[in-house]
């Protein structure tokens, strides 16, 4: 598998400290900004360590590979994220880097890093129950602490007492995780300053007697 780069951004700045927690600890919390890179670095960051493979290994011939699993709140975070980590990498979707949302699939045997959006990840422990294809499991934008989000968390703690090869990654962009670091006994939490642009809100004023059907058209017409 060839090398890559990771881009100037400010979760590629701790990437020798994240590494070393991937290594050390089978859970970490990484917490940043929006804007950071969390989101786009840290797959290429689990890839590169379940390459390496465990202490005095031969570079990862002799030991079991599984795919890396980026799970996502909503599709078109998926979908988009996956598109640009197979270019950083080099590869197409469905490639080096593939995706999983509903209605929508772009995975195949060459598939290392997959994002899909957490329902798919729910959906694939009805079949799967331990999540074998996956090395690491990585939980992002978990600050938003929704239904599918807290039921993976409470699935995963549960999971790793039976899968002693399972890593995963919390990717949040609150300071507050210290509850997700006590929550897996203490797991070491690597904070990421900065952000490479600035993150506003906007909200789109609505017109006189507008519906919201169409409030929400104007909207997506004009973040597009």
């Amino acid at each position: 598998m060839p090398e890559w780069e990771y881009p100037d951004l400010p979760v590629s700045r701790r990437r020798d400290e994240i590494l070393e927690a991937m290594r050390s600890s089978r859970v970490v919390v990484v917490v940043g900004e929006t804007g950071s890179g969390k989101t786009t670095q840290l797959p290429k960051m689990a890839l590169e360590l379940l390459q390496q493979g465990p202490p005095g290994s031969d570079g990862g011939r002799n030991w079991s590979r599984g795919r890396i699993g980026c799970t996502q709140p909503r599709r078109l975070a998926a979908t988009s994220v996956a598109r640009r980590v197979a270019e950083e990498m080099g590869s197409t979707e469905g490639g080096l880097v593939g995706y999983q949302v509903r209605f929508a699939e772009k995975v195949t045997d060459q598939t290392a890093i997959k994002f899909m959006t957490d329902g798919i990840l729910l959906a694939e422990t009805q079949g799967d129950r331990s999540l074998r294809q996956y090395d690491t499991l990585i939980i992002d934008e978990a600050h938003e602490r929704s239904l599918n989000i807290d039921f993976l968390l409470g699935y995963l703690h549960r999971l790793l007492e039976k899968r002693k090869d399972l890593r995963v990654v919390i990717s949040s962009a609150t300071l507050d995780a210290g509850r997700f670091s006590e929550f897996y006994r203490n797991a070491p939490v690597v904070q990421v300053e900065g952000r490479t642009y600035p993150v506003e809100d906007y909200f789109l004023p609505e017109q006189e007697n507008e519906d919201l059907r169409y409030h929400v058209a104007r909207a997506v017409d004009w973040i597009s």
